[in-house]
């Protein structure tokens, strides 16, 4: 039997030895065209798996690089790190030439804008992958390349909104506010990447590129599960603050301390009865109106207000650790200022100090994905504005630095 794949690489002989193994991507190349918060985290987990990522900007740099007045952001620094960066206009004949060219040469393009943007540039997937049909051509977009709601404009807030986010968050009886964070864009991001890698590997089994589309509304239904649940039990979903989406456990919320707030939730029955002890109430768990999960949802505001009892009179730190020695799921509410120092991030390395060429010293995160047996790559600080022009335009495309120096004065680059 023949087949046109190619030849599968044999098992790693040296998968035993403890020294270090290349990160897994290393050896790919990326153009990164993503803007803002999508597709830049993207190529941000690309580059530190190992690929080589270029972030391709317009002459005056991407919606982030502008709101710094065309230096750097935090936003932006914090997701390109480990990228060089060039710039292109793609609306110049020329320009349109030259990302062809080096799409010829690249295995993945990552890109974010409006469906249709980059075909009515003349340089859509179609185009790319005739030149290269090995290419994974990744493209992120709000509400997808098809379907009635294809062209309407996409921010996180507004799927946010129309997703159903909006209408559980918050408290009843007041008005739907949006997540504090724009988590959106990052399930997008990561499902790009999540996409991406697939392909890359039928790739290696076939031979053959092809085009990966995820849609930011399509990333958000699965997160509805415990207010769904409410939906199909009762037909309607209530905001519910800081209590479980369905309604289904408790206790799940926030408790005041003496000095700040904690959250913790009951999932098990185990869970209660260990709570019980840790707040010196052994007996609540006998007692019948609490003794399922059921029976505590139709008493809901009195197991909240026992448990509040206790919390209030103890500082967060001591809650914290009562709960964590009786194995309760709790977490001290904190401020961002304590998240961008927290030691176990830090020592996990998924958070890291940098010294940032522009910014000075910042935190940044690394890649939430570890591949065990590979150092973690060294954060570099994100790129200046086309500041690997002279590098990536001669080494992959062999212009001269005359050539490149006419691309600038003719303002392609």
């Amino acid at each position: 039997m023949t087949s046109d794949a190619p030849e599968r690489a044999p098992a790693d002989a040296t998968a035993g030895d403890p020294g270090p193994r290349a990160l897994p991507l290393t050896g790919v190349k990326v153009l990164d065209l993503g803007r803002i918060y999508q597709g830049p985290w993207c190529g941000m987990m690309l580059a530190l798996a190992g690929a080589d990522v270029v972030k391709v900007e317009q002459p005056g740099g991407e919606p982030a690089r502008l709101r710094g007045n065309g230096g750097a952001t935090v936003p932006l620094a914090m997701l390109n790190a480990n990228k060089r960066d060039i710039t292109l206009d793609l609306k110049h004949p020329r320009g349109r030439e030259l990302f062809v060219e080096l799409a010829m040469g690249a295995d993945v393009v990552v890109e974010n804008f409006g469906p249709g943007t980059m075909d009515r540039l003349g340089i859509g997937p179609d185009v790319l992958l005739a030149a290269n049909p090995r290419l994974v051509y990744g493209a992120a977009t709000g509400y997808g390349i098809d379907g009635p709601d294809r062209d309407q404009l996409a921010m996180d807030v507004t799927i946010q909104a129309h997703g159903g986010i909006m209408s559980v968050t918050g408290f009843p009886g007041q008005p739907p506010v949006k997540a504090g964070v724009a988590f959106v864009d990052f399930l997008g991001g990561t499902h790009l990447y999540g996409g991406i890698v697939t392909a890359l590997y039928e790739r290696e089994r076939t031979g053959r590129g092809r085009v990966v589309d995820v849609a930011m509304i399509d990333t958000i239904y699965p997160t509805l599960a415990s207010n769904l649940s409410a939906y199909y039990r009762d037909g309607t979903v209530e905001r519910s603050g800081n209590g479980h989406g369905g309604g289904a456990l408790v206790p799940y919320d926030v408790f005041p301390t003496s000095d700040g707030h904690i959250a913790l939730i009951v999932v098990t029955e185990q869970h209660w009865r260990n709570l019980c002890a840790a707040i010196g109430r052994p007996e609540l768990a006998e007692d019948e109106r609490y003794r399922s999960n059921g029976r505590r949802f139709h008493h809901a505001d009195e197991v909240n207000g026992l448990v509040a009892a206790w919390t209030s009179s103890h500082t967060r730190a001591e809650v914290r650790t009562a709960l964590g020695e009786a194995r309760v799921p709790a977490a001290a509410v904190r401020e961002i200022g304590e998240v961008v120092e927290d030691r176990h991030l830090h020592e996990r390395g998924a958070l890291q100090h940098l010294d940032h060429p522009e910014l000075g010293p910042i935190v940044v995160p690394h890649s939430p994905m570890r591949y065990r047996g590979s150092d973690l790559a060294e954060l570099r600080p994100s790129p200046a504005l086309g500041e690997h022009n002279a590098e990536v335009y001669a080494d992959w495309l062999g212009l001269s630095a005359d050539d490149i120096a006419t691309l600038a004065a003719e303002a392609v680059i």
